[in-house]
């Protein structure tokens, strides 16, 4: 495995080069169609927690094929895997322009979890292998050169992902659904027709003797790392999936086609201009960190203390909306509670956004720095699965919070959240990260 990973190390950059483009091609659409599924369903007049049941196979999806991804990568090889993420992503999209209005409530959701069920499964594919991709091929000689490849590619995928939440609602305010979801698929045929036939070689193959109980780790700095992801994840999406996006509708939309399309836009522009910056963020992690010359353990101690930051955004949040819905104004220029509490969750999610990302970074390098490249595939399968689990509860929380307690319940979950996370790192930090 590792030797078609170190030979000709001009052709393995080529091949790194080449999963990272088709990687931005598939998170383009990704983004797109949650915006687009999101937007589009709760003009029927989806409740919150139907909202989130649409998602909600997708994540699961995510957890299962997490969980085995590692071993398909291992068996069948990493280009393989990629091309099987990109085809199923393309399969969920035309299968969503077969949805017919004049289906029930229930057969429509059952329908619309399905295909987001594949598309899930199509993400992690795709994931993994790029991630993989990049502990196996990144040149490593330069100190903190691990870091710094995990940033740049995390960090330009999610700037891409931003992009696509912004195309979603521009693409619905524009076309109509299927239409979207079409051109969305006969866009990603094409790159994926590209990739394969410029692909070079320097990707692992596979090998047939790989076990699928490899997958489980043993290593307790990766399984407690792996919780930590988990709670960090759930602490995003139980506001960023439903709970925010509903806000923001109910706030801008008036109700008439024209604001319902202005509301789609400026939703999917804070979307964007919120992954866009996240990506930014993890992109430049290393930088901001001052990561060259640190230590597996002084990474680990800024994980703790960064997470530490995170649980009092949402926290903060929180109470804020609670104060708006008793009514009161703290800040005179902005006049009524509603949009007091508007312009300060913008401020309060993109001040979250650019610290989630520095956590998310640190993570990303960590996993890589506690595994081997002989269980890279594996190792790095299992800690998505936690991450896609995360997803999974956040996005379950995102509904039923909402609906329960509205804004101040979803930010005060979200709190709860990164809190656990921080716990579990410190686990991971007291422990001096012994199988670093």
């Amino acid at each position: 495995m590792g030797d078609a990973a170190t030979t000709a190390p001009a052709r393995p950059l080529g091949a790194y080069a080449a999963v990272t483009a088709a990687y931005w091609a598939f998170m383009l659409t990704d983004g797109a169609l949650r915006m687009l599924v999101l937007l589009h369903f709760h003009q029927f007049g989806f409740t919150p927690i139907q909202l989130a049941y649409l998602f909600l196979l997708y994540e699961a999806a995510g957890v299962v094929t997490n969980l085995s991804a590692g071993w398909i990568a291992a068996r069948y090889g990493l280009t393989a895997t990629l091309y099987a993420g990109l085809i199923l992503q393309i399969a969920a999209l035309a299968a969503l322009a077969a949805l017919d209005p004049a289906w029930t409530l229930w057969v429509s959701v059952a329908f619309v979890m399905a295909a987001q069920g594949v598309s899930g499964v199509a993400k992690d594919l795709a994931k993994m292998a790029s991630k993989s991709a990049v502990k196996l091929l990144a040149p490593a000689e330069a100190e903190g050169a691990l870091f710094r490849w995990v940033a740049a590619l995390t960090g330009s995928k999610n700037a891409v992902k931003g992009l696509g939440f912004f195309m979603g609602g521009a693409l619905l305010a524009a076309f109509d659904f299927d239409a979207s979801v079409l051109g969305m698929a006969g866009g990603l045929a094409v790159i994926l027709i590209a990739v394969a036939a410029f692909m070079p070689p320097g990707l692992p193959r596979g090998k047939a003797k790989a076990k699928f109980s490899e997958v489980f780790s043993k290593d307790r700095a990766v399984n407690r790392l792996s919780a930590a992801r988990l709670f960090l994840f759930g602490a995003r999406d139980v506001w960023f999936v439903v709970g925010v996006p509903i806000y923001f509708y109910s706030v801008w939309s008036d109700g008439t086609t024209e604001g319902n399309r202005a509301a789609f836009f400026a939703i999917g522009a804070f979307m964007a201009a919120w992954i866009v910056g996240y990506g930014a963020v993890q992109a430049f992690a290393p930088h901001l960190l001052r990561a060259k010359g640190k230590s597996v353990a002084e990474i680990v101690r800024l994980a703790v203390r960064w997470v530490f930051v995170l649980a009092f955004i949402p926290a903060f949040l929180a109470l804020a909306a609670f104060a708006a819905q008793a009514g009161w104004t703290m800040v005179e220029p902005l006049g009524d509670p509603a949009r007091w509490l508007t312009a300060t969750v913008i401020g309060g999610l993109l001040l979250f956004g650019a610290v989630f990302a520095l956590n998310s970074s640190l993570h990303s390098y960590l996993i890589l720095a506690f595994t081997s490249s002989e269980r890279v595939t594996m190792d790095v399968g299992f800690y998505y699965m936690s991450n896609a689990a995360g997803r999974l509860v956040g996005t379950l929380l995102s509904g039923l919070s909402f609906q329960v307690g509205g804004l101040p319940l979803c930010l005060l979950t979200a709190a709860v959240m990164a809190a656990l996370s921080w716990i579990w790192a410190r686990t991971l930090a007291r422990r001096g990260a012994e199988s670093a």
